[in-house]
């Protein structure tokens, strides 16, 4: 079907890398089981001051899944976990995965149609769910399956509990035997659920087996650890949510595996973050963009605040402006490094690989151990693309998902002949390096012309006095579509849409360049601070739709 060259091995060969993973033998839980012994006596994770050393973990894991257990969960169930990063995530996890159930992941910003959706989509009978978003899960009971409710307080015991719903802590404590020991198949079974496209349309639950997720935390591990040594006994920000699954895969598990103390945060506060750099020095940051972008707007010293102590920097979950990238290399002084996955994937499948000392500006960077990648046309998907020239994306590797739940088209549709398509636009250059133009669905057409808002963002950012930018593509009688900016500026700007209009023109094709701009004090993003595009575009839409004139 397609050619056989993979250009990216060359890279892997000149850095004496091995370009093939050799993956754990086993489930999630003896990912986590040998990790223990492993690194016994070592600090896994810090909340606020109060510190789970591993046997301690693996203790409240084994209590919880007893809990579990004598409640009715059963192999093949779900559980849902509707929580920020905390230590009762992390035992919730560990303990579903320990009795062959799956874990249904819930952003805990999700409304109640959301949650509601998931929870039936799904069938979860179990919920742990934080205090502070209760009420929305007690709204949506009566549509779902939940049969047992867990609620998390960080401030003591939780109030206001409907009869039935216990909290963390009670749960925990109930007198219960043993976990029964389970057969776990690891390319099989599923662990997690992981819904993506949750802000427009319908939801769909990515079926993530254990031998997904154990494969991508050791292709991860791959990448960036040539050396265990210079991580052993060190730290790790925990800051990127564990609902979502970047930080899942390269933040929790990458860090259990590696023996890193995982240091806790609810939320990323860029003040909370510094003081971590300062006063717990980390060996490796995991981020998106606008965590980045935050860092900088803080106006703060980032190398007094011993940025320059962190080892690795790491930037997924969206597009990284090279302007954003440029400016924190030059604050920090350590590079920073894109990479790429979707939840499909559990999630990586590319990165510049940090072994090489510097990534490629633009680039997500080579395909990961293990892992394939081609350019195909984006009408048929069938012919692969030459180097240079744009299409779809497609990934093959042992981290692609098993399917999406109870959609067997959308399966079908994503997952042919063993390659997961992508959705993304890409290049590949001759060295084997990967970069994203658009996604497809994101693409703007005016006048018959193609329109990657990446590239008129990426000229936005170049722009002196603007924080962040998203560009997308509105309704126009003549042009069918035309291109509008949303722009924050930064503090203390004073740039005008004239000034901006003209700078775009300068840099832009005249079909490409936007034709208005909106300045915003924010944008919506997702709460793993991904910019969302189309929650713009859904209400530039609905002013069309308002302004039109009734049809008589």
């Amino acid at each position: 079907m397609f050619r056989t060259e993979k250009p990216w091995l060359k890279v892997y060969e000149s850095a004496n890398v091995e370009p093939e993973t050799q993956i754990f033998d086993g489930s999630l839980y003896d990912l986590f089981r040998h990790a223990v012994e492993q690194h016994r006596g070592k600090s896994a994770l810090t909340f606020y001051g109060t510190t789970f050393e591993f046997e301690r973990l693996q203790a409240l894991v084994e209590k919880m899944a007893a809990s579990l257990a004598a409640d009715g969960v059963e192999k093949g169930d779900r559980v849902a976990i509707m929580l920020p990063n905390c230590p009762q995530y992390v035992i919730s996890f560990l303990a579903t995965v320990r009795l062959g159930a799956i874990v249904t992941q819930i952003n805990p910003m999700y409304v109640e149609r959301e949650i509601e959706h998931i929870l039936s989509d799904s069938g979860a009978q179990t919920i742990v769910v934080y205090a502070d978003v209760y009420e929305r899960v007690k709204a949506v009971l009566p549509g779902t399956n939940l049969r047992t409710v867990v609620v998390v307080d960080f401030e003591g015991e939780p109030q206001g509990l409907e009869p039935g719903h216990r909290s963390f802590g009670d749960f925990l404590s109930a007198d219960a035997d043993p976990a029964p020991d389970v057969g776990i198949d690891p390319p099989e079974d599923v662990a997690a659920l992981q819904y993506t496209g949750g802000t427009t349309g319908v939801s769909k639950g990515a079926m993530l087996t254990h031998r997904n997720l154990v494969a991508n935390v050791q292709q991860t591990i791959d990448v960036f650890v040539r050396n265990p040594d210079q991580f052993a006994g060190r730290k790790i920000v925990g800051a990127l949510p564990f609902f979502h699954i970047y930080g899942l895969t390269c933040v929790m598990l990458f860090g259990l595996k590696l023996g890193l103390e995982q240091v806790l945060l609810p939320r990323f506060d860029v003040q909370e973050a510094l003081a971590v750099f300062e006063n717990d020095r980390p060996t490796m940051f995991s981020g998106v963009p606008t965590m980045y972008m935050a860092l900088l707007a803080s106006g703060a010293n980032l190398r007094k605040h011993h940025l320059h102590d962190v080892l690795i920097f790491n930037s997924g979950g969206s597009a990284l402006p090279v302007n954003l990238k440029r400016s924190f290399e030059e604050k920090v002084g350590k590079p920073l490094f894109e990479g790429y996955g979707l939840s499909e994937a559990s999630p990586v499948t590319h990165n510049n690989p940090p072994f090489l000392g510097q990534g490629r500006e633009g680039s997500i960077g080579i395909p990961i151990p293990s892992t394939d990648a081609r350019i195909v046309d984006v009408e048929t998907g069938e012919q692969e693309m030459p180097i240079g020239e744009s299409g779809e994306l497609i990934i093959r590797g042992p981290q692609v998902m098993k399917g999406y739940l109870n959609m067997p088209d959308e399966t079908a549709a994503t997952l042919r002949d063993g390659w997961l398509y992508t959705g993304d636009v890409a290049k590949m250059d001759e060295d084997g390096y990967f970069y994203i133009v658009d996604r497809k669905k994101d693409m703007i057409v005016a006048s018959g012309y193609n329109i990657y808002p990446r590239e008129i963002e990426e000229v936005l950012f170049e722009h002196p006095d603007v924080a962040e930018a998203v560009a997308i593509g509105v309704p126009d009688e003549y042009r069918g579509e035309t291109v509008k900016a949303f722009v924050v500026k930064r503090p203390g700007a004073r740039t005008t849409e004239e000034e901006v209009l003209s700078f775009c023109k300068e840099r832009l094709a005249a079909y490409k360049s936007p034709k208005s701009v909106e300045f915003r004090n924010e944008l919506p993003k997702s709460t793993v601070g991904k910019l969302l595009r189309r929650v713009l575009a859904d209400e530039e839409r609905a002013k069309t739709t308002t302004a039109q004139p009734p049809q008589g």
